[in-house]
């Protein structure tokens, strides 16, 4: 028994009518006449009473009908199943959302996943880390990608762009390759005026971080670069300044965790996403692509 005989008696059932049944299954009369005489062979009953006006299905043949039915709508779900298991399911969607530092891994990876599950559609949303966090908790996206620096033991100084920090070049602090709070705890510090309000604030800002709004001398970058430069001090001074201190022989820029560029990919994905196959490939490909970012 083939599902195509199985194909051949239902509609035989429901139209009833040799050649209109022959015609839906893409076969002869006499091709369809024999394929019901075999089914008949193999049941070891009647299923179809043969008249010239009508078909008529015997009460075997009524229950022959609903068990061919039930088969082959078994077989489409099956064959539906298997066809999303290779292929993803045609309505499912993916949202990952990523930062800039992460727009060369996720496009990419978006791309080679979809080379082999086009069915699968996936919408991109590049947004800054608060907003995909957001987005993360109210189950907006399914996916974050997101870059974050790597600190090593005790690098736990973290400066706006707009700062750096100095000493002279003969401070013990000089050529250390990892600045902590507690490295800066033992030594003074000055503190550089800025013009602008709001990289002063950020030096206020800093300095508290540092513990050392209390005790701190400001002035002037010659005042600043004055002082450090005969003492063990250091100092903080806006990023304006960052080439005079430079030009200055007798100083070095401290070295913080934004200095050390290196950063790390941060994958996160929503607890309202189901992790599929499909998903946990992907997740797979961003992170194989992220192996490598710094």
């Amino acid at each position: 028994m083939r599902f195509e005989q199985l194909e051949q008696f239902v509609a035989l059932g429901v139209l009833r009518h040799f050649r209109q049944a022959a015609e839906q299954t893409q076969i002869s009369t006499s091709a369809l006449t024999r394929s019901i005489q075999t089914l008949e062979n193999e049941m070891g009953y009647e299923l179809v009473k043969r008249s010239t006006r009508s078909v008529k299905l015997t009460p075997e043949g009524e229950l022959f009908l609903e068990y061919a039915k039930t088969t082959l709508s078994e077989l489409e779900l099956t064959k539906k199943r298997i066809f999303q298991s290779v292929n993803g399911n045609a309505n499912e969607k993916l949202v990952i959302g990523y930062t800039n530092k992460a727009s060369s891994i996720v496009p990419i990876s978006c791309g080679q996943f979809l080379a082999q599950y086009p069915h699968i559609k996936i919408e991109m949303q590049l947004q800054n880390q608060q907003e995909l966090t957001r987005k993360l908790q109210q189950g907006e996206i399914d996916i974050s990608v997101y870059s974050q620096a790597i600190n090593s033991i005790g690098s736990d100084i973290h400066l706006p762009d707009q700062l750096v920090l100095f000493v002279s070049k003969n401070h013990p602090l000089a050529h250390k390759n990892d600045i902590s709070k507690q490295n800066l705890d033992s030594y003074p510090m000055f503190g550089c005026f800025s013009q602008s309000k709001q990289v002063q604030t950020m030096l206020n800002e800093a300095i508290d971080s540092l513990n050392k709004s209390s005790s701190i001398k400001v002035g002037s970058i010659d005042q600043v670069m004055a002082g450090v430069v005969k003492s063990d001090h250091f100092a903080i001074a806006s990023i304006e300044h960052a080439n005079t201190i430079a030009e200055n022989p007798e100083l070095v820029q401290l070295k913080t965790n934004k200095d050390l560029n290196h950063e790390q990919l941060v994958v996160q994905t929503s607890q309202q996403t189901s992790i599929t196959e499909h998903v946990e490939h992907l997740l797979s490909l961003i992170k194989k692509a992220g192996a490598t970012f710094s």
